[in-house]
């Protein structure tokens, strides 16, 4: 692990991060950046926005279903 890592806050409140630990955070221009408190200090991480498919994750498996199957309910039979 390197750091520790440096940043001067502006007047405005903008926050310069240094190159490495944006490589490696992933962070691209645009991305936004979640912060939490803890009881050692806060904690900063890239915001992952959920996917909108998340709840259907193992659907199918729930339902012990067919693609198939599950398609001819929704439309009917092919």
């Amino acid at each position: 692990m390197d750091g520790p890592y440096k940043a001067k806050v502006t007047s405005k409140g903008q926050v310069t991060i240094p190159v490495d630990l944006r490589r490696k955070m992933g962070l691209d221009p645009g991305d936004v950046l979640e912060i939490r408190e803890s009881p050692q200090g806060y904690i900063l991480s890239k915001y992952v926005q959920d996917s909108p498919f998340d709840p259907y994750v193992g659907y199918l498996e729930e339902a012990n279903a067919s693609t198939d199957r599950v398609i001819d309910e929704m439309r009917g039979p092919r």
